[in-house]
């Protein structure tokens, strides 16, 4: 089961793109967190959404909000994927313990060994206020994200 609305998000510390950790930590009291877990690295579902969320960047990425992506592939598998793709965004490696952020928040189907299109927006208290899961192959919708965290920063 995906993490509840009003519970704490679990706290974790993952390698982006460059090799720099990432902790959710990082963030708490002074941004709320787009947290977006995606099935795989060059895969056309994947690719149109995180080109959507650099798209959208200026709006998802401000003083008061940060943008993290999360898959199960390595972290060299997402510096060629960011790179390929242009995200200037943290592209997360949850690939050692293989998924174990993924689980944390109920997001891993372990039967592929991929995380499901899981959001979650994490307020500066470390408490989720939103999340939605959608199904592998189904692509979630991005004026979703930008009017929750529209709501919450305001």
């Amino acid at each position: 089961m995906p993490i509840e609305v009003g519970a704490r998000a679990p706290e974790f510390t993952l390698k982006d793109q460059h090799g720099q950790e990432v902790s959710l930590a990082d963030f708490r009291g002074g941004k709320n967190v787009l947290l977006v877990f995606y099935p795989a690295s060059f895969t056309g579902v994947c690719t149109h959404e995180l080109a959507e969320l650099q798209a959208a960047l200026p709006t998802l990425r401000t003083d008061r909000s940060e943008l993290l992506a999360v898959s199960c592939d390595s972290m060299f598998t997402q510096r060629v994927f960011a790179d390929q793709e242009g995200l200037e965004f943290p592209v997360l490696s949850d690939f050692w313990p293989h998924g174990a952020v993924a689980s944390a928040y109920g997001v891993l189907d372990e039967a592929m060994g991929v995380a499901r299109r899981g959001t979650f927006v994490i307020d500066r208290e470390g408490v989720v206020r939103w999340q939605v899961v959608n199904q592998i192959r189904e692509p979630r919708t991005l004026s979703d994200y930008q009017d929750v965290l529209s709501d919450i920063e305001a």
